[in-house]
């Protein structure tokens, strides 16, 4: 067992369950169980948080006309489908960030009820962006697909705060705002900042009093240090990270959710937008490595619906290969996970806290890449994979 605080590894590990709690660690007494499972060379980790997907979407087909042809309930419906993947990766917590009609809400809800499987979810519902940009959707006539602040387009802080309501008044549980440009947009610049520093301020307000986490998605430098400075939790991508906002981040305590892998994986795309990924690619890399070296926090997000899902293990492996310790990158998936949310009953394995647990074959420590093929999913108390 791995405990993610010391980075020390416990054996022998005897973990005992009783309902959704972890009720004991090596008591020195054998306590009378119901059941015992056995995962002989394997070690236990708290289960993954990834904090940064789109649940709820993917890229299959061609995705510029399902916005016309298919609609929340098809997401919903395709989210079921990648909830359960999702889960038997090792991922027992997902933040999304960004999903259309509350998909992502209603799917939050038939996981809780039990009616589907899959990881517990905070949903962000619609993310906020400005007309236009990069959380609008673009690319069509006008009257075709028009945006307001129920779908989370607003301009001027009045409207940040509106749309900001209304995504809560549906049950969002966390906000995500869109700083700059990005890729799978039509707008000129992939880093671009979109909104003022006074809106920026406007949101991070409104979402503290709704008791919420807000994570800004940026790109661009200018951006990236305008959403930390009003106060943002967390920077998604941060792929053109100068020494200047690498200070920022780490004066202002904003962590960083990199979904560095996603951008190395193939994937079909418009020439325009072909374009401005490669553009990413070619500096991301220097960017993450700049944050590792400089101890900006982290914490784990793929941007799985931007990219494949049922792949997000290789996040670990893809952090690891830009400068990060195998610990660190284990971290960022539990503790750091647990810290940036102000989640206190998961992200370590330890006596009191609910009994999400994951196993894989071997020592992660050594082989980072033994995250992709998680063996043992435990979550809630329940297991849903289980070696033959």
């Amino acid at each position: 067992m791995l405990d993610v605080d010391s980075g020390k590894l416990i054996v022998p590990a005897n973990v005992v369950v009783e309902g959704n709690h972890i009720v004991a660690i090596n008591p020195e007494t054998a306590p009378s169980v119901d059941r015992t499972i056995v995962l002989p060379g394997m070690t236990l980790l708290p289960g993954f948080m990834d904090l940064h997907t789109h649940i709820t979407d993917d890229l299959e087909g061609n995705w510029v006309y399902r916005n016309v042809e298919e609609g929340p309930i098809d997401d919903a419906l395709l989210g079921v489908k990648y909830a359960r993947m999702t889960l038997l990766t090792g991922f027992t917590t997902i933040r999304d960030v960004g999903a259309s009609g509350f998909a992502d809400v209603a799917l939050m809800r038939a996981i809780d009820k039990g009616i589907v499987d899959g990881p517990r979810i905070i949903p962000a519902a619609h993310a906020i962006g400005t007309t236009g940009g990069h959380c609008d959707v673009t690319g069509y006539a006008p009257g075709i697909l028009t945006m307001g602040i129920e779908e989370g387009v607003a301009d001027g802080p009045d409207e940040i705060v509106k749309a900001i309501r209304y995504q809560t008044k549906y049950g969002a549980k966390t906000i995500k705002i869109c700083a700059t440009a990005g890729v799978l947009s039509y707008e000129d610049s992939v880093g671009a900042q979109q909104y003022s520093d006074l809106e920026l301020r406007a949101a991070v307000a409104e979402a503290r009093l709704q008791g919420m986490k807000i994570a800004a998605h940026a790109h661009g430098t200018e951006g990236i240090i305008a959403a930390s400075n009003a106060g943002v939790d967390s920077i998604e991508h941060g792929s053109l990270l100068t020494d200047e906002a690498v200070a920022v981040l780490r004066k202002n305590g904003t962590f960083l959710v990199p979904t560095l892998y996603q951008w190395f994986v193939p994937v079909e795309l418009p020439p325009v937008l072909h374009e401005k990924n490669e553009y990413i690619k070619e500096r991301i890399s220097e960017s993450v490595r700049r944050a590792i070296k400089a101890g900006v926090k982290f914490a784990f997000g793929t941007d799985a619906g931007a990219g494949p899902h049922g792949r997000s293990g290789e996040e670990f492996t893809a952090l690891v290969g830009h400068g990060m310790s195998p610990l660190d990158a284990i971290r960022t998936a539990t503790v750091n996970a647990a810290d940036l949310m102000d989640i206190e009953d998961r992200g370590r394995i330890k006596i009191g806290l609910l009994a999400d647990i994951v196993a894989v074959a071997g020592n992660p420590l050594e082989n980072i890449r033994l995250l992709e093929d998680v063996k043992f999913v435990m979550k809630d108390g329940k297991i849903y994979k289980a070696p033959d």
